[in-house]
Order: C-alpha cells, then sequence, then structure tokens
C-alpha cells in the first residue's frame, strides 16, 4: 500500500481506494494528498452516503440564491472550494446515477453549474474516490456508470481487512497508546502479553476503527501501567478468553509466587515483562519441538503471528534459533 501511495501521489490522476468500512480508506486519501504537487492546495472530504441526492448535488456542486426551497443564500460547493486541491468521495458507490453524471462531466471537462444556474463554472480538482462497495458489480446492475468507474478506475488501490494483516495489529496498539496517552491524560506503557494474543486472535469486523475505539475503552478502564484482557470490551474477548471456557492450570503456582518473591527482592523494575520471558523459555521450545520446528505451525498453536514468534526466539536467544530459521526457509 505505501509502495502504490509513492508511486500515485506525484501523478496528477484520479485514484480509487477499495476496502471494507474502517481500513483506513481517508487516512490513504490524504497520504496522496500530502504527498502531491497539490499538497499546498485545498483538500475536502464528503461522505456520499450520508447526505440525501438533493443536498449532495448541492454540497458538491453549489446553489443558486432561492434555487430550491431553504436555499435563501448563494452556496459554493465543494468542488468550486478545491480548485486547485483535492477531493475525497468517499462511498462514492452509494452515489445516486444523476450525481454521478454530473461528476462525471467535471472530472472529464472540468466544468459543472451550480444547481438553479445556467452559468457554466470551470475547476481544476483532482479527485480520490473510495468505496466498500464492489463497483463492477454495481455495473453489471445498472446502479453504477460504467463510463465514470473507468474514469475512476485509473489507479486502484486495495486495502486488505486488518483480520487479513494481523502482523500490524501490534504497530497500530503502540500507536494508539501514544495518542490516547495524551489525550486522556494517562501514562499506559505497554499491553500485557495476553491482552495481545486476545487482540490478535479477535476476527476485527470494524477493522482498524473498531481496534482503535478498543484501546481507547481499555485505556479509560485500566488503572495501571500495563493494559490487560479485563479492560477491554467484552466484544474483543474470543471464547479461549471468556470465564465460563477457562480451564484449570498445572503450572506450579508455588513456584511462580517465590520467583516474583525474587525479583521482588533484587528490586527489579520490570518483573513482568521478566516472568512472561521466564515461560517463554519453557513454552516456545516445547511448542516448536511439538510442530517439528515449523514456525508457520507453531505461531498458529500459540495464537501469535509468526512475525512475534520469531521476535521473540530473538529477544531470547534460543539457542535453537539458527535451525528453525533454515527450516523457515524451506517452508517459505
Amino acid at each position: 500500500v505505501y509502495k502504490a501511495i509513492g508511486q500515485v501521489a506525484p501523478q496528477d490522476i484520479n485514484v480509487l481506494i477499495l476496502g471494507e468500512s474502517g481500513t483506513g480508506k481517508e487516512m490513504i486519501a490524504r497520504a496522496i494528498y500530502q504527498h502531491s504537487r497539490r499538497s499546498k492546495g485545498p483538500f475536502l472530504a464528503i461522505n456520499c452516503a450520508a447526505l440525501p441526492e438533493s443536498l449532495l448535488e448541492s454540497e458538491l456542486f453549489g446553489h443558486e440564491r432561492r434555487s430550491f426551497t431553504g436555499a435563501d443564500t448563494r452556496r459554493i460547493g465543494t468542488f468550486e472550494q478545491v480548485d486547485g486541491g483535492t477531493i475525497f468521495l468517499d462511498e462514492i458507490g452509494d452515489m445516486t446515477l444523476a450525481t454521478q453524471s454530473k461528476v462525471l462531466r467535471l472530472l472529464q471537462d472540468g466544468t459543472f453549474e451550480r444547481v438553479g444556474s445556467n452559468e457554466t463554472m470551470s475547476v481544476d480538482v483532482r479527485a480520490i474516490a473510495a468505496t466498500n462497495r464492489h463497483l463492477e458489480t454495481l455495473v453489471k446492475e445498472g446502479e453504477f456508470r460504467e463510463d465514470l468507474f473507468y474514469r475512476l478506475h485509473v489507479f486502484t488501490i486495495e486495502l486488505p481487512a486488518l483480520h487479513d494483516r494481523a502482523d500490524d495489529i501490534p504497530i497500530l496498539v503502540e500507536h494508539f497508546l501514544r495518542l490516547f496517552n495524551r489525550e486522556l491524560g494517562k501514562n499506559v506503557r505497554s499491553i500485557a502479553p495476553d491482552a495481545m494474543q486476545m487482540l490478535l486472535q479477535h476476527a476485527w469486523p470494524g477493522n482498524v476503527r473498531e481496534l482503535q475505539s478498543a484501546i481507547k475503552h481499555a485505556l479509560v478502564r485500566n488503572a495501571g501501567e500495563v493494559l490487560t484482557v479485563d479492560s477491554f470490551p467484552a466484544s474483543c474477548l474470543g471464547p479461549r478468553h471468556r470465564p465460563e471456557e477457562s480451564i484449570s492450570s498445572p503450572l506450579d503456582v508455588d513456584g511462580i509466587r517465590q520467583y516474583v518473591r525474587e525479583l521482588l527482592g533484587k528490586d527489579h523494575s520490570d518483573i513482568y515483562h521478566a516472568l512472561h520471558n521466564e515461560i517463554d523459555r519453557i513454552l516456545l521450545p516445547e511448542v516448536l519441538d511439538h510442530v517439528g520446528g515449523n514456525q508457520a505451525q507453531a505461531s498458529e498453536v500459540l495464537g501469535i503471528a509468526r512475525s512475534t514468534l520469531r521476535a521473540k526466539i530473538t529477544d531470547l536467544g534460543l539457542t535453537f534459533e539458527k535451525r528453525l530459521k533454515a527450516e523457515s526457509r524451506r517452508d517459505d
């Protein structure tokens, strides 16, 4: 995706961004704008699904005074406001055919008329459009103009759903922690490993927007410096994390307590991670031996991303690292 942004941003062509709701389509549109030759010009975003047809037409093209009931003054439309800049048409798949026709004309020759006016206006605008709908299907069903589709389809960027790029979750969590710590006046330093595992296993039907909301919710509820599973909304709890499905633990609780007391006696400053590192030193070799050193299978059994598993192996300096890397190359 970043490579695509770098390729298309300097080129003054229209861009179509496809992806489920909440994947970050407007973020990509703004990145294209900020790295374009129009970055010093205006940028405005319009959600085509949020307005009825009559209001959307007025919002895009403007209207003259008394052109319809309630039009007490002349309105300058969004296309006119972003002359020399970039317009982001979000959810363009929900635009009516009549409005599509007017947008097509503007994109073809840069001209339009305000609602209630016969005066032809000219603008120089770059269009970035986005939708979570399948436009080719809408074209076949007669709900989206084929000529407008090809006018927008000059360059397309497809954003994968969050569950298809789980390796991004730790990076996004770190970003949202920094962002919401400032906003909420919190000082949360990290997230507990089991909480991170929970986030990696969640399906995220709401994509990045849902993750953002979950992190903010957890920060509001959390009292300490580490986000725990209990801080997150119930919607994030998968079957393995629900209390009614918990199983008895075979761990040597007394031994763990003794180890924690030893760390406390040494004034250790990061007991939480020290304890989990010791557990990983036992857990990871056992799981990897069980799956014959296959890191892809091991990450699935552990419920963590493969990149996370590799990072743990490296960080802990486990003795079988070289052998596993050789095997993982064959798997790849």
